[in-house]
């Protein structure tokens, strides 16, 4: 069985249309726009009818900058920056989905995600290294690492009207416009349209 780690915003919605897996786990770790996050990938996985699960862990006093409520950490490449989250979220994902069955657990990093050292092609050598390691034999992927979110946008042939469903604001759970999420999501989506 295969899952994915579906956040509701662009890249992964496009994602879910593209791969249809067995499970889409989104998880609630803290961040400000978590339910606008769960409502979006509801939404999307009732649409494709694909096997939804949530997951709420309370993190939000590890988080930094935008996403959270604690100041930017002094480390942080961007003011969305939340230490380890990936390496964090693919762990209890890992945790939760091995009870499911899942052997191969999907994330959607794209090519500009790697100005964060966690959504690099080395991390993502190396988070699947070591959840395959351990028990039940779980392989992490990220399809689209070497796409950006418009090709794959394009790639997956997702309509529009789903796509606009994504949630991509990092401030809360309705847009704010301002935030490096809402501007990806207004750039990407006047990029996909021009070239339409």
């Amino acid at each position: 069985m295969t899952a994915l780690l579906l956040s509701g915003g662009m890249d992964s919605i496009a994602l879910l249309y593209w791969k249809r897996p067995d499970i889409a786990l989104t998880i609630d770790y803290g961040q400000k726009c978590a339910e606008a996050e769960i409502r979006s990938s509801q939404y999307a996985c009732e649409q494709l009818n694909i096997d939804h699960h949530i997951l709420r862990i309370d993190g939000s006093t590890l988080g930094s900058g935008d996403m959270s409520n604690e100041k930017p950490h002094p480390l942080a490449p961007q003011t969305d920056w939340w230490p380890y989250r990936n390496q964090f979220l693919i762990t209890i994902a890992a945790m939760k989905l091995i009870k499911d069955g899942v052997t191969k657990i999907l994330i959607g990093s794209v090519k500009t995600d790697e100005q964060f050292k966690d959504g690099t092609k080395k991390f993502i050598q190396l988070i699947n290294e070591l959840i395959s390691y351990q028990e039940g034999n779980i392989t992490v992927e990220s399809p689209a690492s070497n796409m950006s979110t418009s090709e794959l946008i394009l790639k997956s042939q997702i309509p529009m009207s789903l796509l606009y469903c994504a949630h991509s604001c990092h401030t809360g759970n309705v847009a704010c416009g301002r935030c490096r999420g809402c501007q990806k999501y207004l750039y990407v989506l006047d990029e996909i349209t021009s070239s339409i």
